[in-house]
């Protein structure tokens, strides 16, 4: 007979061989329902830390950039149409 079979046996049909209490570690896993720390933990979500505004300030100048390059490509595809540039060199060069 297996060994954890007498340790079942022994203890009962409902106890745990291992000691592990899953009810025990989802109470201590949840979120607490009074956290002290809230109100000093607040200010690191709110205002100039929102995630909002820490997404743009990691990006300083994307906007304008955007805005630039696109203009550009504009001004390339409709004012620069007639210059054909990389079409046809290999042959001029033989």
């Amino acid at each position: 007979m297996y060994p954890t079979r007498l340790l079942r046996a022994s203890h009962g049909p409902e106890a745990n061989i291992t000691g592990f209490d899953i009810r025990a570690f989802r109470k201590a896993s949840a979120p607490p329902r009074y956290d002290p720390w809230e109100r000093h933990e607040a200010w690191r979500y709110r205002g100039q830390f929102s995630r909002w505004n820490r997404f743009k300030a990691g990006f300083p100048g994307l906007g304008i950039a955007t805005v630039a390059f696109a203009a550009y490509c504009g001004y390339e595809h409709f004012f620069l149409k007639g210059d054909d540039h990389g079409h046809g060199h290999a042959e001029e060069h033989h």
